[in-house]
């Protein structure tokens, strides 16, 4: 290689630009924040077409800056979908694990998709512990939203009795463990949401404090067992009675990338909370 002088570059020059090709490769992108509404299993025509009204007339910031979904029961998606500003995305709250069959009472990934949908909830404590699902049914969920190209918000957390034995990471390690076995390269289509099943709809927050040391022991588990880029890039959440009170002080910790919110999301608090990502 010669400059235009005809002359070689010296090896500083070399130096310089290996240092620099070597900062641009390991450059990672700061995470947009996150924000989902979970609507669980709530509302009615009149008190949906309030709560819409409202998130179309609120302020908050564009989509470069945080990803907002929310996610009605499935009966209310077809309706939110045509009436919800455009920088406010639609979720459903779980799909099924086949594109179609006997399968009575079901959502077919595909069907979510078909209706014009990016975005799936599952390994949601309620799915877990109140419908008793497994581990093994979160990963074939997963695996199989990710193949009919829609993006997950994947549950993790623990139970109080299990935090109390000491036994927190040991427990959502083994959750992620799951969705680790079928997530394979699609790490992109991932937003992982810690939540302690202790703090959810008691009133009961994690301080932030405790939020960021298990998100950042997930962070860690990432980069030790997937790779140190999906580590970096891959959001982690909060969710947990996060309301508009305490969400500023939440948003501070490092590894909290946004929220995953349940009762709040039904009220104007939502706006606040999205807001925190300001």
């Amino acid at each position: 290689v010669k400059s235009k002088s005809g002359t070689r570059p010296s090896s500083n020059c070399y130096q310089k630009f290996s240092a620099f090709s070597f900062r641009l490769k390991n450059f990672t992108m700061p995470r947009k924040f996150f924000v989902g509404g979970n609507w669980k299993c709530n509302g009615t025509l009149a008190s949906i077409d309030k709560l819409v009204q409202l998130l179309n007339e609120g302020s908050i910031p564009s989509s470069d800056i945080v990803d907002v979904v929310v996610a009605p029961t499935y009966v209310h998606i077809p309706y939110v979908l045509p009436k919800i500003r455009k920088e406010i995305q639609v979720a459903a709250q779980d799909c099924w694990t086949e594109s179609s069959g006997a399968y009575t009472g079901a959502v077919a990934p595909e069907m979510l998709k078909d209706i014009g949908l990016n975005w799936v909830i599952l390994g949601h404590s309620e799915r877990r512990h109140v419908f008793k699902e497994s581990d093994e049914l979160t990963a074939k969920k997963t695996a199989k939203a990710l193949a009919a190209g829609l993006k997950v918000i994947a549950c993790i957390g623990e139970l109080l009795e299990e935090r109390q034995a000491g036994k927190t990471m040991e427990v959502n390690i083994r959750q992620l463990e799951a969705y680790k076995s079928v997530i394979g390269d699609k790490w992109a289509d991932i937003v992982i949401a810690y939540e302690p099943v202790w703090a959810i709809g008691t009133g009961v927050t994690a301080t932030p404090d405790q939020a960021q040391e298990v998100q950042n022991d997930v962070r860690k588990w990432l980069a030790a067992n997937v790779s140190q880029h999906v580590a970096d890039t891959v959001r982690i959440i909060y969710g947990g009675s996060v309301t508009a009170a305490n969400c500023k002080d939440l948003s501070k910790m490092p590894d909290i990338d946004g929220f995953l919110v349940g009762g709040a999301s039904l009220k104007p608090d939502f706006l606040p909370i999205i807001n925190s990502a300001t």
